[in-house]
């Protein structure tokens, strides 16, 4: 997987300042919040997309009472709240590396300006719909903190398709379809599941080091602090102390 990997992202949210992390936690509930919307109902059981979105929040740590009060709040506004939208706008970085960005929002004016000055302003530029989002794929991300080998022949027997070993643990990918079948196989198993989420993984990746690598990074990091957007993949392989930095 490339350099900028689901662990990496876990570390950098965990070791954030108060105010990065009080703009995880707000994204968090936008997404909460738009998936009541779009799924129709409060309840994660009948709603995928709220499941998703309350996985994705409990793996950077968003305390349960958060997420129970932003889907209240969601439920009882109804129509009358915001409406937000599912946009995603692709791009250029450093080193020609390609960049996904999904966002959340209720002004895309606002929003493809905001990313627009951020790709100009650190040295990349923004694409055309279609220009990079071919090289991406959506699949379920499943990290384990044992790498066993009963732990891989279990994940194997759910349904995992590919399996990686890292020094913190194992990651898994899944069919889309799969990922809560797997992981939720994998917990009744004993396994310690870290996180559970969809992303979009890259079938090619691009080494990036020196200057171009540090200069990604922070074009990735100043992406991800704007309100409307909620993830940034690039299909970048990052030297390892870039990547968890």
């Amino acid at each position: 997987m490339a350099g900028h990997s689901k662990w990496a992202q876990i570390k950098r949210k965990k070791g954030a300042n108060d105010k990065r992390r009080s703009g995880v936690i707000s994204k968090h509930v936008r997404a909460l919040t738009a998936a009541v919307r779009s799924g129709g109902s409060g309840d994660p059981a009948g709603n995928l997309a709220l499941k998703n979105a309350i996985a994705a929040a409990k793996t950077d740590n968003v305390g349960v009472e958060n997420i129970e009060n932003a889907i209240k709040r969601a439920v009882s506004s109804g129509e009358s709240g915001a409406d937000y939208k599912e946009v995603t706008y692709e791009g250029y970085g450093p080193g020609g590396t390609a960049i996904l960005i999904s966002t959340l929002t209720d002004n895309v004016n606002r929003t493809v300006g905001d990313i627009r000055s951020v790709f100009n302003k650190r040295g990349g530029s923004l694409g055309n719909s279609g220009s990079v989002a071919w090289q991406f794929e959506s699949k379920g991300v499943i990290l384990l903190t044992e790498a066993t080998e009963a732990a891989q022949e279990a994940a194997i027997e759910l349904g995992a398709e590919d399996l990686q070993e890292t020094e913190d643990g194992l990651e898994i990918s899944t069919a889309p379809t799969e990922l809560y079948a797997v992981s939720e196989g994998l917990t009744s198993r004993g396994y310690t599941v870290q996180s559970a989420s969809l992303e979009m993984l890259p079938s090619n990746t691009v080494a990036v080091s020196g200057s171009d690598a540090d200069k990604l990074m922070t074009l990735i990091e100043v992406l991800e602090d704007l309100d409307d957007v909620q993830n940034v993949y690039s299909n970048a392989e990052l030297p390892e102390e870039i990547g968890a930095s």
